[in-house]
């Protein structure tokens, strides 16, 4: 349960990007693959699951092969349990490390840091993220102001904002999530 390998694929955000990627609209593909408009809106919005025909045609109106189509698909998985990592007893202080708390390709990436980690290291990402401080204390630099964050707060970082941190207490545990690289957020900046 959980597991992505018993989901069935969904195709359609890979058909919408490859199709994207050439700068092709659903009428073009329509013309070339044979299949109406609408029924290739509803395989891109996976309210529709192609025929291994259906999808051969979908693949050769895209350039690509239905092969690569599927190995670019999404995961049918709109519920993943990532189970907790429990630390072995009598272990010392646990070293630091990086745990994925989603899996796959989504919109959305989430990663738990525990421990300290290379405070010379810069981030500056494509997308928001934010960053939460689930246990201890982390001082972070960002717009070329520190700020420290205890047990509770989180910190929000619009996309492409240069930013570092560190942890300066032992046994910290930060969760950041942010807009996953692949995504193109469009920023309005009318509000």
């Amino acid at each position: 349960m959980g597991d992505h390998k018993e989901q069935p694929l969904r195709v359609g955000a890979a058909v919408r990007r490859r199709r994207r990627a050439l700068n092709l609209t659903l009428a073009v593909v329509a013309g070339r693959s044979g299949l109406s408009v609408p029924f290739l809106s509803q395989i891109e919005n996976d309210r529709a699951r192609p025929s291994r025909s259906s999808l051969e045609k979908v693949a050769d109106a895209l350039r690509t092969t239905a092969v690569e189509l599927l190995a670019a698909a999404d995961p049918a998985c709109s519920v993943d349990v990532v189970r907790a990592e429990l630390p072995e007893t009598g272990e010392p202080e646990p070293a630091p490390r990086v745990r994925a708390l989603v899996r796959g390709h989504h919109q959305l990436h989430a990663s738990e840091f525990t421990g300290d980690h290379d405070a010379g290291r810069e981030f500056q990402h494509r997308n928001d993220e934010l960053m939460y401080v689930a246990d201890g204390a982390v001082e972070v630099e960002a717009e070329g102001r520190a700020y420290r964050l205890v047990r509770g707060d989180t910190m929000y970082l619009t996309g492409g904002v240069r930013h570092r941190w560190r942890a300066t207490v032992a046994d910290t545990r930060v969760i950041v999530v942010a807009v996953a690289e692949h995504i193109e957020a469009v920023q309005d900046r009318t509000r």
